[in-house]
């Protein structure tokens, strides 16, 4: 990529609310049930049918834009949007224009533009060869997925590269999670991201012409769709040619960029309120509901981890962005004496390693509290940090104290110096041309030694001490 570019970057999520029920209508939410079964005459769009906001979903979303630091509108109101496609029975979808719920905020360092709420489109199942119908191929349309409340995420053009705006997004999709607004699964659609992507000379302020990447459904693809529409941009550029604002689909597995049509402006959906609705006015009451329903969230989550437990920021933000395994870790600390956080830190990290990052913690055979004992033996050099990650083993295979299994498969340190000095000289006596190395200076041939003295004390000897040892005997 040409380093006199800039890539400016803005992304539009639609987040699917965790409501029972959909947006308008009394119908059940659906996924990955028989097609159309899960439809009443208001989200099929009946001729003398009317709506009914779904109060949950403006709970939900007075949730989102309090944790996102927005501002609430006092009163909003929903809008037609029309548009002619099969996806909308009604031919218009029902959403926010110009008076959304929530303006403003930010999530970390990018800001957002608006939070609004409206119903997700049906869902279009492209028909194969054997579908086709008269030479054209055929599309067969799923109402379940429509009126599905939605809230549409914007932010303002506020990244400058894909692996930012990926990372960025991770951050929202745990926050929202964290929030219970959404389970945020984008291999379900819970989760969409689009890209508006532009470049401009670097310096410059002025934002070229953006781009919209639509419907990317996982972290890498949006990832990489950026960064090949980014280098597309400055290849056009560079050549001499202009950008052409338009919607674009990426193909990650041909890597490929292709138009899906010119991008539409606002005037084009003839926006005007929904008849059919009153408007939404938050009171305090609903506010006060939406601040005593919201946890801890990440990123508070992950200060208090650095000021409290004086942990790291990676470590921190990766603990805090999973809460089960932040719970495990501060029941864990908690249990430790003062001072361990961050050596208890690590060996959460080393468990989720072993387990992996979805498993749950506490539904393994190593407590936190044994966690807590492990980490202490190892402060206290009462074994080594390798042998402790064999106890570790032991306790995901079987349960346990750690104590109990260091003592019954022999894994303590070594307590008698005498012993190690021992071992030492009997390894570099079995091998003068590697203690001749050392002499002559070569300090990384003390590996060749401290192998065989690890395995002749099945590894209960300390790495440091070991080290000296061979450096006094040899004089170095």
């Amino acid at each position: 990529m040409s380093s006199g570019w800039e890539p400016v970057i803005g992304l539009e999520i639609h987040v699917q609310l965790a409501t029972q029920t959909k947006m308008f209508c009394s119908c059940g939410l659906s996924f990955g049930e028989e097609p159309n079964t899960r439809t009443c005459p208001v989200c099929l769009g009946l001729p003398g049918t009317l709506p009914v906001t779904n109060a949950m979903a403006i709970h939900y979303g007075l949730m989102m834009g309090l944790a996102l630091e927005c501002e609430i509108a006092p009163r909003s109101i929903f809008h037609r949007k029309n548009y002619f496609y099969p996806d909308q029975a009604k031919d218009y979808q029902i959403s926010q224009y110009d008076m959304p719920l929530c303006r403003g905020g930010r999530l970390g360092d990018v800001r957002l533009h608006r939070i609004h709420l409206e119903e997700d489109a049906a869902k279009l199942v492209h028909v194969g060869e054997s579908g086709r119908i008269h030479g054209s191929q055929a599309s067969i349309v799923d109402y379940n997925r429509g009126g599905t409340p939605l809230a549409e995420i914007v932010t303002e053009p506020d990244l400058h590269s894909a692996e930012d705006a990926r990372d960025w997004l991770n951050l929202l999709r745990v926050t929202l999670r964290q929030l219970g607004v959404s389970d945020v699964n984008m291999e379900e659609g819970s989760l969409r991201c689009d890209a508006n992507v532009s470049v401009r000379p670097a310096g410059s302020e002025e934002l070229g012409t953006k781009t919209e990447l639509k419907n990317m459904n996982s972290f890498r693809f949006l990832a990489q769709g950026i960064n090949a529409e980014v280098k597309r941009q400055i290849a056009l550029l560079e050549g001499g040619e202009r950008v052409v604002q338009e919607t674009l689909h990426y193909d990650p597995a041909a890597g490929r960029i292709s138009t899906l049509r010119s991008k539409e402006e606002a005037h084009d959906y003839r926006y005007f309120p929904e008849p059919d609705l009153v408007p939404v006015v938050a009171t305090e009451e609903m506010l006060q509901a939406a601040r005593e329903a919201m946890p801890e969230l990440p990123a508070a989550r992950a200060e208090r981890y650095e000021r409290d437990w004086e942990l790291p920021t990676d470590a921190a933000r990766l603990l805090a962005f999973e809460p089960v395994w932040g719970e495990y870790f501060e029941t864990a600390a908690t249990a430790a004496e003062p001072g361990l956080s961050r050596v208890v830190a690590n060996w959460v990290v080393e468990l989720r390693g072993r387990l992996g990052a979805d498993a749950d913690p506490n539904a393994s055979a190593v407590t936190p509290q044994g966690l807590a004992a492990l980490a202490r033996m190892v402060v206290d050099k009462a074994t080594t940090a390798g042998n402790a990650r064999k106890v570790l083993e032991l306790m995901i295979a079987g349960g346990g104290e750690p104590g109990e299994i260091l003592e019954r498969e022999g894994l303590g340190a070594m307590e008698d110096g005498d012993d190690l000095a021992g071992v030492v000289a009997k390894v570099i006596g079995e091998h003068p041309d590697v203690a001749e190395r050392i002499r002559g200076g070569n300090a990384k041939a003390m590996g060749a030694l401290v192998g065989p003295i690890m395995k002749e004390t099945r590894g209960r000897a300390d790495g440091a001490e070991v080290n000296r040892l061979i450096r006094e005997q040899l004089g170095v």
